[in-house]
């Protein structure tokens, strides 16, 4: 798969005019790698791929096995990348085959053969020691502790040889090459003990090392099933999501016949039927009939929503009750179902920042584990000991100092934690949102949509200086005529309210959306300026034809109304003010009472908005924001301003100063005015049901538009990250406390291996535990 991102996003280029060269495009390639087994491959596969001229980015996950690459698309194809990877020991695939192998791999007991072979070869080897503390004193022939050991020590190690040899035609050091130097040794130890005692006409030495070299190659082998097995339910939340997508849709033909096709062929415009207890298999609008939609695999929403003609259904959703004919709007790439399957796969591809000192760590522990293990065999021998004995302990600290541990702790906690915020309706976009969620301690909303309904209504027209050929609704009607060119949502209140007068409209002739300040357009031979008082003020309208005007204005402010003003251009260029439109919207139930949960946790909350101060406050009132936290008067382009504000943490000081208080900010909005503050933030929230400008802008979606879904996204951050840091403590802990064990005698290396094994194992199932996180009560 490429897909081509944007031109010259990572690199400058001179002007295609002035320099003759085409614009730099980066292009991305995602595709999984087989053969991984620790840390140190991923470090080792990466350096590999940055080879590869063009690359510019390169990020390998351990735990889902799989590369993201972005490179300069003219340098070549993405071939290169499976070349370079296969060059340095692993096993590039393309999806498809990554397909193939998990789903081969999603029985229970997949992989598990060369595990129970290995437990019937080692198991007569561990036998007599297992006796021994009941005072049953036997051993088995040396001839058949060799015959049970070499077929598991070169038959089911063979893997460990293979990676063993990667690694060093690489000059590097992985897992592979620690198992395969620490059983080889133990083995080879074994055999010329014995070798060496017939060669004398003696009997075998009353103990062989057989039993430690098999014992460990099994338990290895053990611990990555189990751990391929805790890695596939780390990633059961995308698989649920690929699984909502239904394979047939039911096309209604013009002649009213109907005809099931997969649902890629599926265009835009095309009416499905949608049957009772079926998915919906497309983006679209309802054409016919009533229903309700279960979407709780989408937005986490439990509670099943009406939907009627005019209605959007979503691909993947649960139609209940009723058929109903869906208009298809959007499929494939472009439908939510996709772009949510695709937000989730780039966090779990994405490294977090933590992962650096994991990576440093992993690219000098191989080759310090190996100087550690010659250091213990040579103190050893000096200490006195037998050339058998310091061998021993040597390669007990080749097996306990295994890095499979650090490479999974953070990957596979990223990935359960934005697999079960994608189930109750989270979206981390990318793995700096996830990690930094925790730590905002000021959240800043975006009042109309995010605090309130998002629906304004005009609850007040008040006509000024009617003509006295014009009424009322005729200059409603004419207002409406120029508004209906917009987007905004005041506008469509007062389409809703011409509407509801019975009145009738047309298209404006000619009409200009001022961002920020209103719409200016024309019709039946007029000009009309509709928008913000601040606007007119800054357009010099004539305010002293209504001298009882001002007080009329603070009159409907007070009421907490959202006002706006209709002028009109006259023939000598004068603005006369013509009306006065006054806009209520309703909080979204329970937004008060999230907003005092998040205080309680100890956060500061901010209302920011374009309406006039007194406006602003009256909502605030019903909202429970105290007069301090409000912002208002805040033009669109302003917001990402007044972010920066409460990141520095004082309201008076300039930009450049330095040494003030640095608060970490989360803004929540969404629409597009809001995208600059939801990039400026340190965590950008966006309403899923805002824009895709907000949404594309914002570090994190809430599915639905709940604002409780904020407070969820900061316990859910604090959760992972919780995580992340307990499994990179036991990762490291671990070797800190194994090594010097091992070196000091205090191991065997049976005991080692085991410990080794459980180690990735314990790290993956603390990571799991992720999954029985639940959205707080309210």
């Amino acid at each position: 798969m490429i897909t081509i991102v944007d031109a010259m996003s990572t690199v400058s280029a001179p002007p295609v005019a002035d320099a003759g060269l085409a614009a730099s495009v980066s292009a991305m390639h995602d595709f999984s790698v087989g053969g991984m087994t620790c840390a140190s491959c991923v470090m080792r596969v990466e350096r590999a791929i940055k080879k590869v001229p063009g690359v510019r980015e390169v990020s390998v996950n351990l735990a889902t096995e799989t590369a993201h690459v972005v490179y300069d698309a003219a340098v070549g194809t993405d071939a290169r990348f499976a070349r370079a990877v296969r060059d340095a020991g692993y096993e590039p695939r393309s999806n498809a085959q990554a397909d193939l192998a998990a789903d081969a791999a999603a029985s229970p007991w997949a992989g598990a053969a060369p595990v129970v072979v290995g437990i019937a070869l080692s198991l007569p080897l561990v036998l007599p020691m297992a006796l021994a503390p009941f005072g049953i004193h036997w051993m088995l022939p040396a001839w058949l502790q060799f015959t049970l050991a070499t077929p598991v020590q070169f038959w089911l190690g063979a893997r460990f040889y293979r990676g063993a040899w990667h690694a060093i035609k690489g000059r590097t050091g992985n897992m592979d090459l620690l198992v395969a130097l620490g059983t080889s040794a133990g083995w080879a130890l074994s055999v010329w003990l014995w070798l060496d005692a017939a060669a004398a006409g003696r009997a075998a030495p009353p103990h062989l090392y057989f039993e430690a070299s098999a014992v460990v190659v099994t338990l290895v082998l053990l611990g990555k099933w189990l751990e391929a097995r805790a890695k596939r339910q780390t990633t059961s939340a995308i698989r649920a999501l690929h699984a909502l997508q239904p394979a047939i849709a039911h096309l209604r033909r013009a002649d009213g016949s109907e005809i099931d096709v997969p649902i890629n062929e599926l265009l835009a415009g095309d009416i499905a039927a949608v049957r009772p207890g079926e998915r919906v298999p497309a983006d679209g609008t309802v054409a016919e009939g009533l229903t309700e939609v279960d979407e709780s695999m989408l937005t986490g929403e439990p509670l099943p929503v009406p939907r009627q003609p005019g209605d959007r259904l979503t691909g993947g959703s649960i139609n209940g009750d009723g058929l109903v004919l869906l208009r298809v709007d959007a499929t494939g790439a472009g439908s939510v179902l996709a772009r949510i399957i695709q937000l989730v796969e780039q966090a779990q591809m994405a490294k977090a920042p933590i992962q650096r000192l994991v990576d440093k760590v992993s690219a000098v522990f191989v080759p310090v584990v190996l100087v550690l293990a010659a250091l213990t065999l040579i103190g050893w021998l000096l200490h006195g000991a037998v050339f058998e004995v310091a061998l021993i302990h040597a390669v007990t600290v080749l097996v306990i100092a295994c890095p499979c541990a650090l490479g999974l702790a953070t990957p596979v906690a990223v990935i359960t934690g934005t697999g079960v915020a994608a189930r109750h309706g989270l979206l981390f976009k990318d793995v700096q949102a996830l990690e930094t969620a925790h730590r905002v301690d000021t959240v800043a909303f975006d009042k109309t949509g995010t605090l309130t309904v998002g629906r304004p209504r005009l609850v007040a027209f008040e006509a000024l200086a009617l003509r006295e050929d014009e009424s009322e609704d005729a200059l409603l009607a004419a207002l409406a005529s120029v508004q209906s060119a917009s987007e905004h949502p005041l506008a469509w209140a007062v389409l809703d309210a011409a509407h509801s007068r019975g009145l009738k409209w047309t298209f404006p002739k000619q009409s200009r959306a001022v961002p920020g300040r209103g719409t200016e357009g024309q019709t039946d031979g007029r000009s009309y300026l509709i928008g913000s008082l601040r606007w007119a003020q800054e357009m010099d309208a004539d305010w002293a034809a209504d001298p009882s005007l001002a007080e009329r204005i603070a009159a409907l402010q007070a009421t907490g109304a959202t006002l706006s003003c209709a002028l009109e251009r006259l023939a000598d260029g004068r603005l006369r003010p013509r009306a006065l439109l006054a806009f209520g919207d309703e909080p979204k139930p329970g937004v008060a009472e999230v907003l005092h949960t998040l205080r309680q946790r100890g956060l500061r909350v901010v209302m920011i908005t374009g309406d006039s101060r007194a406006a602003a406050l009256a909502m605030a009132d019903r909202l429970g924001f105290a007069a301090a936290e409000v912002r208002a008067d805040v033009l669109p382009g302003d917001k990402a301003a007044v972010v920066q504000q409460l990141q520095r943490g004082d309201e008076q000081a300039a930009p450049s100063d330095e040494g003030l208080p640095r608060h970490v900010v989360a803004m929540v909005g969404d629409g597009v005015n809001d995208a600059p503050a939801l990039a400026a933030a340190d965590v950008g929230i966006a309403m899923g049901t805002g824009t895709d400008v907000a949404m594309h802008a914002a570090g994190i979606t809430l599915m639905r538009g709940d604002v409780a879904l904020v407070a969820s996204a900061l316990d859910l951050s604090a959760r992972t990250t919780a995580k992340i840091r307990q499994n990179l403590f036991w990762a490291f802990i671990y070797n800190v406390l194994g090594i010097p064990l091992a070196m000091f005698g205090l191991l065997s290396p049976v005991a080692a291996g085991a410990a080794m094994a459980l180690s990735s194992v314990c790290v993956t199932g603390n990571a799991l535990l992720l999954r029985r996180w639940q959205p707080r009560p309210r």
